[in-house]
């Protein structure tokens, strides 16, 4: 099976290339604004690295967020394009499933920032017991995330120097990759996972609304 992953949801366009077990082509290029432009050039190049075509392709995956909201519309968008248009399949794996190292055993908390402006401290959040989701990616006040360790130990994944930053609990360095999107997908049921943006909240920037 070949699943070709993208992500956008954070301040990169990175894609990636799963051939059976392995990867086998990645792509990443730094840009916060612009990916809509820049997403068809890049899968033409990972494409090329792999020397295989887009009618090769078995399963398509996207990271649906929680993140960037321009990010995620972009490439949830994008990834299903090309899904309905080589009429494949289009996983959604959120950005904290994205996060969590392959073979985690026991239970996680997955926290990546999301508002860094005290007093809103704020991060996305999931938990996994045994690498299997146990809830909804969510936004979590640092203040809450505290109480939730101390009343509930997990293992900590995630961005380690914003949270090394105000939680005394050891952190396991994670990032987010397309890579670990297109191993999950590999493994998934597409029925169980449509994809549809992970928004959290409402974007930064809205409409006037009409009177």
């Amino acid at each position: 099976m070949i699943v070709l992953a993208i992500h956008t949801a954070g301040p990169a366009c990175d894609l990636a290339l799963l051939k059976d077990d392995a990867i086998i082509a990645e792509v990443r290029e730094e840009m916060t604004r612009g990916q809509d432009a820049r997403l068809p050039g890049l899968v033409e190049d990972l494409l090329a690295k792999a020397r295989i075509s887009l009618a090769d392709i078995d399963r398509f995956a996207v990271i649906t967020g929680p993140g960037s909201f321009t990010g995620i519309r972009v490439g949830v968008a994008f990834a299903r394009g090309l899904a309905l248009a080589a009429n494949r399949p289009c996983l959604g794996v959120t950005l904290l499933e994205a996060t969590l190292p392959s073979g985690q055993q026991g239970s996680a908390l997955v926290a990546l920032p999301a508002q860094k402006r005290p007093p809103d401290i704020t991060f996305w959040t999931q938990t996994f017991r045994t690498g299997v989701a146990t809830n909804l990616a969510s936004e979590m006040r640092l203040e809450d995330m505290i109480v939730f360790l101390n009343d509930r130990p997990h293992m900590l994944y995630g961005d380690a120097k914003s949270l090394r930053a105000h939680l005394p609990q050891q952190v396991h360095e994670a990032t987010p990759s397309a890579a670990l999107a297109a191993r999950i997908a590999a493994q998934g049921d597409p029925s169980e996972r449509p994809a549809r943006p992970t928004y959290v909240r409402a974007p930064d920037a809205a409409l006037p609304q009409t009177k």
